[in-house]
């Protein structure tokens, strides 16, 4: 099983930066051809045992070492560069290696090292020569020396002699190279980048392998909610509607039987079966709501939010723009899961405010949630974030959670909502 793992948004570097990260990536570039030799060395040694423990300690730090530059690159090309490592199905230290070595990505490290090692040198060095030149250049004139008779004429020690109004001529070459690393510095890393993301990111088949397992255990996932949901539903109806159904047969049989010797008796019984029907036409209408909450399906999710932003013991504040009504599945889904982001709120933020913000962009259907409370939310196995989640990767969407300990909370969902989905809301007289 692979695992690509993006993580946070890749930073972007100022201009100004980017000629010293581009020197550091030269350095380390040429750092990188010792783990190339060193993992080279230990695969044939697994033959008499001693690459065995060479292994398990190179390959972890060359993944350290290509993940350092999967994160330092990502801020040149706008995007993460996934890790695609395989994880062994089975622990063992045994059983590690022998995934590690089956895995493709563990040799296109190796093979990115020495590419790395004369391209990405190359590219690296380049960009940030063009700058350090140009900086060279721009500030010669102030590197010459000082003479007694107060004419600037040995720079450097007195290396050699240079006319503190000849080293001005060099302005012009400290201009033309400030236009070259304006217009190619950055394409440069840029182009570094595009080359370490052919080799460190994962194949189109990685990527297809793991969209596939995704689904599957999406699918399984989502089998196990139905059927737990379903369980939920017939034990609500067993232990509520049921019971008290039966209780309400039994009395009115009591009833009949009754009404004739003991019309008092018999019209108590009556009574007690009418509050038995009203208490289990109540929870039947509590289980619907569960099921399919009927102001859902009557005002759209726009309502059914609101209508859960009021019934809320804090303010919360509601923003939907969303041109249409989304479908049916994702409406509902939309709705339990900004239901249980509230819930989350009111039962362990301590929170005074919330806001809820519903837009609809780029074909999904965005859904943020936060409050003002003391934060710390995470996402755990079991948790009600975790359901959500669970719930949204049935539809192919995404959860995020910003929390940190001293808050606020903003919980960010994502549905894909194809704008050609969208239905015309009632109110215009259209369906």
């Amino acid at each position: 099983m692979s695992t690509l793992a993006p993580v946070a948004p890749p930073m972007r570097y100022p201009k100004l930066a980017q000629p010293w990260i581009a020197l550091a990536l030269a350095i380390l570039a040429e750092i990188g051809i010792a783990f190339f030799v060193l993992n080279v060395v230990a695969v044939p040694l697994i033959a008499v045992w001693v690459g065995i423990p060479l292994l398990l300690a190179f390959v972890p730090a060359t993944r350290w070492f290509a993940n350092c530059h999967r994160t330092m690159l990502a801020g040149f090309i706008g995007e993460q560069i996934p890790r695609p490592y395989k994880k062994p199905p089975m622990p063992g230290i045994l059983m590690w290696l022998r995934t590690t070595l089956s895995d493709p990505a563990t040799w296109r490290d190796i093979i990115w090292l020495l590419v790395n090692a004369v391209v990405g040198f190359t590219l690296s060095l380049v960009s940030a020569v063009l700058f350090l030149s140009t900086l060279f250049y721009g500030i010669y004139p102030l590197l010459v020396g000082v003479t007694p008779e107060g004419v600037f004429t040995e720079p450097f020690g007195g290396l050699f002699k240079v006319n503190f109004w000849t080293s001005f001529l060099v302005m012009p070459i400290a201009l033309i190279g400030f236009m070259i690393w304006q217009a190619a510095g950055e394409r440069l890393l840029k182009a570094n980048a595009y080359v370490a993301r052919s080799l460190l990111g994962p194949t189109e088949s990685a990527k297809l392998a793991l969209r596939v397992q995704e689904l599957a255990t999406s699918r399984a996932e989502t089998v196990d909610t139905q059927a737990a949901e379903l369980r939920r539903i017939e034990r609500d109806l067993h232990d509520g509607a049921q019971a008290r159904l039966a209780a309400l047969s039994m009395n009115l049989g009591m009833a009949e039987e009754m009404v004739a010797r003991d019309p008092a008796q018999a019209a108590a019984l009556l009574t007690e079966a009418r509050q038995s029907a009203s208490t289990a036409l109540s929870e039947l209408r509590d289980l619907v709501r569960g099921i399919h909450p009927p102001v859902l399906a009557d005002r759209g999710l726009d309502g059914a939010v609101k209508a859960l932003a009021m019934s809320c013991p804090f303010k919360v504040d509601v923003t939907y723009d969303v041109p249409g009504r989304p479908p049916a599945p994702v409406e509902s889904a939309a709705y339990f899961a900004v239901a249980e982001c509230l819930a989350n709120a009111v039962k362990y933020s301590a929170a005074t405010t919330a806001w809820i913000q519903i837009t609809h962009e780029h074909e999904k259907l965005h859904m943020i949630v936060g409050d003002d409370g003391v934060g710390g939310a995470v996402v755990s196995p079991g948790g009600g974030l975790y359901g959500i989640e669970r719930r949204l990767a049935a539809f192919d969407g995404t959860l995020t959670v910003v929390s940190p300990s001293a808050g606020p909370t903003t919980v960010i969902m994502e549905l894909p909502c194809e704008s050609s989905s969208l239905k015309t809301m009632p109110s215009s007289g259209t369906a």
